[in-house]
């Protein structure tokens, strides 16, 4: 790889860092191409990029984003992860892939979310995390609870005083 790739690959990178709401650091060893497949695979259906990187470049690419945090866990063989959208969205397809996987092929060393330094319990965690759909499901199961038990007693008053006015 020529210095112009090197400056094209970590231009890249910094850019994906900045915008990125996740970004975990993810140690891999003896990991089949099949199982490889599907990782990348699983992560695009979560709208999370992952890659193999060459640890000095993605050290080089982290300098001015959060992701620098992460520059001690650029060591061994290592891919990040970098989500955009829904940070636990993210850690969910991570973490359900990993269960999956082989055991010892995967592990996640670190990660940034949402601009906090993150360990593998905590990325953990935040995957058992409800997500931003479900937590709004649940928010409105507890309004509409309260609103349709006045209703159903509104109807219930209703129901007796037409009965008493037929009767």
């Amino acid at each position: 790889m020529n210095r112009t790739e090197k400056d094209t690959v970590i231009q890249s990178l910094n850019a994906k860092f900045a915008k990125a709401q996740f970004v975990a650091a993810v140690a891999f060893n003896k990991l089949d191409a099949n199982t490889a497949i599907e990782l990348r695979k699983a992560m695009r259906g979560a709208n999370v990029d992952y890659k193999v990187v060459k640890n000095t470049l993605a050290i080089k690419a982290a300098k001015g984003t959060a992701v620098e945090a992460l520059e001690t866990h650029f060591t061994g063989p290592v891919a990040v992860a970098i989500g955009y959208d829904d940070m636990i969205a993210s850690a969910k397809a991570l973490s359900d892939f990993f269960k999956k996987a082989p055991e010892g092929t995967l592990k996640v060393k670190g990660a940034i979310a949402d601009g906090k330094q993150m360990d593998a319990a905590a990325v953990e965690k935040l995957a058992k995390t409800p997500s931003l759909p479900e937590t709004r499901a649940m928010l409105l199961a507890l309004i509409n609870t309260p609103a349709s038990q006045i209703a159903r007693a509104i109807q219930a008053h209703v129901d007796a005083e037409t009965e008493k006015a037929a009767a």
